[in-house]
């Protein structure tokens, strides 16, 4: 049985660990306190490798109008931001030439002019596993509000594979690994392609040897092969860069790439079973597919 004066100690611990925790729900608010942050803390931002990152705004609402965040109100506008850390030579394919592969997918939540990071999450991969990618791409692919962060992943004995990650680093779907190590692919985006309300992911798999364009179909935690058109490609062995990608020129969306033989430009369309493609300009360097893009 408590005594007196132990009953008043439960009491006053209670007491600090509830304004322990007010402060950092203050802190998440963006007001002044004394007190550190219990959970979802803001701190500096400066993580990740430089120019290797794509953030992405949207409004902390779902669409039954709950909030993605909960540690602000309900329709603020926030900035998703994901990241590449820790470059590694581990895996040594140098396919993306001076870009060395990464070992860590950064992610974190900000708001438009506050420099800090909060709730931050990460993926570290294991040994044998590197991000073989020049930044992470962002795509709301369910619907939600929240963007989803695409990557390539690359494995030391299956080659690489594209992975969908959530805000909170959950591994969310991904294509199977190409099977044979040093073989890679080149991302063009997300989009929906065929009008249909689904989103779709696209890349060029192995684009200096294959060079296959693949079309995948993205719902809840699963990719689906939906459709393919060879003989086209998007990069070239040694570039730290990837050419072209989807553009919208007020029609359906179109992929922008080359002929496998880098002899042309041309469009590609999936209308939902088969991928069309026509050409559209013989400049097949950065500035031919900067102005493509561009819809010029």
């Amino acid at each position: 049985m408590f005594t007196r004066a132990r009953r008043r100690m439960l009491r006053a611990r209670g007491g600090a660990a509830r304004r322990g925790l007010r402060a950092a729900c203050a802190l998440m608010a963006g007001l002044a306190v004394s007190a550190p942050a219990m959970a979802c803390e803001a701190v500096t931002a400066g993580w990740g490798l430089k120019g290797r990152f794509s953030e992405a705004e949207f409004l902390n609402t779902r669409p039954a109008g709950a909030r993605h965040e909960n540690w602000i109100a309900r329709g603020a506008r926030l900035i998703l931001h994901a990241g590449y850390d820790r470059e590694t030579d581990d895996y040594g394919h140098g396919i993306l030439g001076p870009l060395r592969d990464a070992r860590i997918l950064t992610i974190h939540v900000r708001r438009p002019g506050d420099d800090r990071i909060t709730c931050p999450a990460g993926v570290v991969l294991p040994a044998g596993q590197v991000f073989e990618d020049i930044a992470p791409r962002l795509a709301d692919l369910d619907g939600d509000g929240m963007p989803e962060i695409i990557v390539v992943q690359s494995d030391a004995t299956r080659g690489a594979r594209l992975a969908v990650y959530d805000r909170r680093a959950n591994l969310m779907a991904a294509t199977p690994f190409i099977g044979t190590p040093y073989r890679w692919l080149a991302p063009l985006g997300a989009a929906d392609l065929d009008g249909d309300g689904a989103m779709e992911l696209a890349y060029v798999d192995r684009p200096h040897l294959a060079r296959i364009l693949r079309v995948w179909r993205y719902t809840p935690g699963k990719l689906t092969e939906v459709a393919t058109r060879d003989g086209l490609t998007n990069h070239r062995i040694g570039e730290a860069h990837i050419s072209g990608g989807i553009r919208d020129c007020g029609g359906s969306p179109e992929m922008i790439l080359a002929t496998g033989d880098w002899r042309a430009l041309v469009a590609a369309q999936f209308d939902g079973h088969t991928i069309g493609i026509r050409e559209i300009g013989t400049q097949t360097d950065r500035d031919g597919f900067a102005r493509a893009m561009s819809c010029d």
